[in-house]
């Protein structure tokens, strides 16, 4: 995958695949416009067990459960030599031994036994949108059991706005914070959802304490990242996959097929009934909570989200 690519997928997807993650692993997902109120946050905190939510969910077809894990586990690959048809982003084809070295280190792959213990979990997905600023919802924000966070979005010094808990913290090396402890709790995972080989390399050098490369990233990722091996976890390819073919309708079929596909086109017969149309959709960037941005409250964003 090339890095504008790489760049690309990481604005587009991102932001579905949280909402691929909360669904599944919570009780309640509501998205809420940019208009959003304190009234309106305070009434998305709904009971458990929501029978329109669950056939929604059901609508969806996704091929997983709630009882799916979300990260990825070293037994899954050592023991039992998991294959993948697929490379990154949508699976770990090429990279296994990457992925294993992470994995000897990390070696979790729970939630904090505090919000695996709940019955009934509610979430929020917090940005740094400017539609948050000066609203006062920190204190809505804290009562969720699991906030959740995308790449560096600031919490120290905008509490009020957008409270002072963090569960969850999801990024990729180009959007990673140089000081993690600054704007996360002591208890924070670190979740890193890999787009490309070098994601997994990068981690794996700063983990090892190895030379680190440089190349192969559209933006410079932080060289010393002090993130807490125990906390930190892979996302499951898999959501992503998922999330591309069943949400946003994207081929997943390798390069090699597509131009397999489209030689077939040009020399079959139009009335051929082998000749079928295959349509690659424009990608283009949904969100502008991008980490290239200025940091802070004052940039227009799309990522304030109530689950």
């Amino acid at each position: 995958m090339s890095m504008a690519l790489a760049k690309t997928w990481g604005f587009r997807l991102l932001p579905v695949v949280l909402f691929v993650i909360s669904y599944y692993y919570y009780s309640y997902f509501v998205f809420q416009g940019a208009g959003v109120t304190a009234k309106s946050v305070a009434l998305s905190v709904n009971p458990c067990g929501s029978s329109r939510l669950s056939k929604k969910w059901v609508g969806l077809d996704f091929n997983i459960t709630r009882n799916s894990t979300l990260f990825l586990k070293l037994e899954d690959y050592f023991w039992h030599e998991r294959s993948s048809p697929l490379s990154l982003p949508y699976g770990m084809k090429g990279s296994e031994f990457l992925l294993l070295k992470v994995l000897a280190v990390t070696a979790s792959y729970e939630m904090p036994e505090s919000i695996s213990k709940l019955d009934c979990r509610t979430c929020i997905v917090v940005g740094n949108g400017y539609t948050i600023k000066n609203s006062s919802f920190g204190s809505i924000i804290d009562t969720y059991d699991v906030v959740i966070r995308l790449n560096d979005a600031p919490v120290r010094g905008y509490e009020a706005d957008v409270g002072s808990k963090t569960t969850l913290r999801l990024f990729y090396p180009e959007s990673a914070s140089h000081e993690p402890a600054l704007h996360n709790n002591p208890d924070t995972l670190m979740v890193l959802v890999p787009f490309k080989q070098n994601d997994l390399r990068w981690l794996k050098e700063i983990l090892y304490d190895e030379k680190r490369v440089r190349k192969g990233f559209w933006k410079p990722p932080p060289q010393i990242w002090q993130g807490k091996s125990s906390h930190i976890r892979i996302l499951d390819p898999y959501f992503l996959k998922e999330t591309a073919s069943k949400l946003l309708k994207i081929p997943l079929l390798p390069k090699w097929s597509q131009h397999e596909i489209r030689a077939r086109q040009l020399t079959e017969p139009s009335g051929s009934s082998r000749n079928t149309r295959v349509s690659f959709p424009h990608m283009e960037e949904s969100c502008s909570d991008s980490p290239h941005k200025k940091r802070g409250l004052d940039g227009a964003g799309c990522n304030f989200r109530i689950c």
